[in-house]
């Protein structure tokens, strides 16, 4: 092995053994060597076989390695710090998905100014990619180019990266002004239970889409001349499926009435781009839009999506978990106020600034202080309700803060099928936290945080609890594999690190 090799091996070796608790003297005693040769071990100057590394791993009951090309990626964190300082909220990411999709919709350039550079994002522009679309980073890659060909390339799509996400089922809208047979392949994304596309299908089909699910892909075909007879009810209130109605919208030849849509942030965001395509359209911020549709958009777009509300309640979560005074820049306040005001009448200790405008020039922003605060438990359930009600995604962040807070908090995640169960991880942190059904769990606080090893949950949000939870909890935690994280934040870990964390990136060697 190299020296480089040898000192990381050394290093994964003592932070495991640090994590149990063990002295050099017992490990050596464990594996029948002597306490100067794990000293030499931990520092990189003791040759290895695959045989010792492996010894050392079942002794700490800790995997040091992994073989294999590329491994996952995992987080170390040495919890119980207090942040300090401040910290800018980036563009959101449902937001981006949403814009990149919509980018089809113009024959001309798209350039999205300060996108989040995620994975989310990486596998919808491999998509694009494959289908022709020419993507850049500019500007020391701060914003991206989309450039479309002429005639995209349907039938090169790149399947592997489409399969990895949910927001693949937004090509639906725009790739139907393009082209009257496609096909896209089943949408992953996190597993949150049953999600069913036929709110989506429903809405498409007013303007001739139809689609056939066979052979793990959407067969879509699509019917020329059919209009919308009436007004278009949605029947789920649902982020993604008012944006594929938009966009569907868009290029239609008339008007098109939309009724229970959602009029959230990422949905906003979309309506202000497509306004910048020269489609008018009324009712942003509400659940009645109407579209007035452009049959052919050839121009070039330039458009800076809003920040993520998401990662802002993010933020403030980490702040409040871990009873730090932290500042929290450019929150997108309209899509925070409820949760604000809930944290308030539990006894959060905050500021915030007058309000200014975001770089598209309509969405709200402020700045918030957080203070250290004694919190005790809300006296109703927390529960998601759609626009303007607590944010679905931020259901979860309640149940950390939950935990921090004195009292009983009843959470009822009701949208999701599995959501609340990942929740239940959160006890490795030594929270109480009672599962009632696969949607309710009751948690009882205040909590003294214990350090733990553990695999990320397959869900965004409750992976980002976790990661919080260990930031409060002294002594090393380790988060494995956490690639379900970098989904839908940039650079959280060294972010965090800004602000007083200290987290560790690394891979199985």
């Amino acid at each position: 092995m190299s020296d480089d090799y040898l000192k990381r091996i050394g290093g994964l070796i003592r932070t495991a053994r640090e994590h149990k608790g063990k002295t050099q003297g017992q490990l050596a005693e464990a594996l029948g060597t002597s306490q100067s040769a794990v000293n030499r071990m931990e520092k990189g100057q003791q040759n290895l076989t695959l045989e010792m590394v492996a010894r050392i791993g079942e002794a700490l009951d800790s995997e040091i390695v992994s073989l294999g090309y590329a491994g996952p990626m995992h987080l170390r964190v040495d919890g119980g710090r207090q942040l300090s300082g401040a910290i800018e909220v980036r563009s959101s990411k449902n937001a981006s998905v949403a814009l990149l999709c919509a980018s089809l919709l113009t024959t001309g350039r798209t350039t999205l100014r300060q996108v989040a550079r995620i994975e989310e994002v990486y596998r919808i522009l491999e998509v694009l990619s494959s289908i022709g679309v020419k993507a850049r980073w500019v500007n020391d890659g701060r914003d991206l180019e989309l450039t479309p060909p002429t005639e995209l390339a349907l039938d090169a799509m790149d399947e592997a990266a489409a399969v990895r996400t949910r927001s693949v089922l937004m090509l639906l809208g725009p790739l139907m002004h393009r082209a009257e047979r496609f096909r896209i392949p089943y949408a992953g994304g996190c597993d949150l239970g049953t999600r069913t596309v036929q709110p989506h299908l429903g809405a498409l089909r007013q303007f001739g889409l139809e689609v056939a699910a066979t052979d793990g892909s959407y067969h879509a075909h699509v019917e020329p001349g059919v209009s919308p007879g009436r007004a278009i009810v949605l029947t789920e209130r649902g982020d993604t499926v008012t944006e594929n109605a938009l966009m569907a919208a868009a290029r239609h030849d008339g008007v098109t009435v939309i009724r229970n849509a959602s009029p959230n942030y990422m949905v906003q965001d979309l309506c202000f781009f497509l306004e910048q395509l020269g489609v008018k359209i009324e009712g942003i911020g509400t659940t009645t839009l109407t579209v007035h549709g452009q049959p052919d958009i050839t121009c070039d777009v330039d458009y800076a999506p809003a920040e993520d509300p998401v990662e802002a309640m993010s933020l403030l979560a980490a702040a409040v978990v871990t009873s730090s005074e932290l500042t929290i820049r450019r929150v997108p306040i309209e899509f925070l106020e409820i949760e604000l005001a809930v944290l308030e009448q539990m006894g959060l200790d905050y500021d915030r600034t007058p309000e200014y405008p975001a770089a598209n020039g309509r969405t709200r922003l402020v700045d918030l202080t957080v203070r250290p605060s004694k919190l005790t438990a809300p006296v109703d359930k927390i529960h998601p309700m759609p626009f303007p009600g607590i944010n679905i995604d931020n259901v979860p962040f309640f149940a950390v803060i939950a935990a921090a807070a004195h009292g009983t908090t009843h959470i009822n995640d009701w949208v999701y099928d599995n959501r609340a169960i990942y929740l239940t991880d959160l006890t490795r942190l030594n929270a109480d936290v009672t599962l009632l059904d696969p949607h309710r769990v009751l948690v009882q606080g205040p909590t003294r945080w214990r350090a733990t090893e553990t695999v990320c949950p397959p869900a965004l949000r409750p992976a980002v609890v976790l990661l919080l939870a260990m930031l409060a909890a002294e002594g090393t935690s380790v988060l494995r594999n956490v690639y379900v994280i970098n989904r839908g934040y940039e650079d959280l870990a060294a972010r965090l690190n800004s602000i007083g964390a200290n987290i560790e990136t690394f891979r199985d060697i």
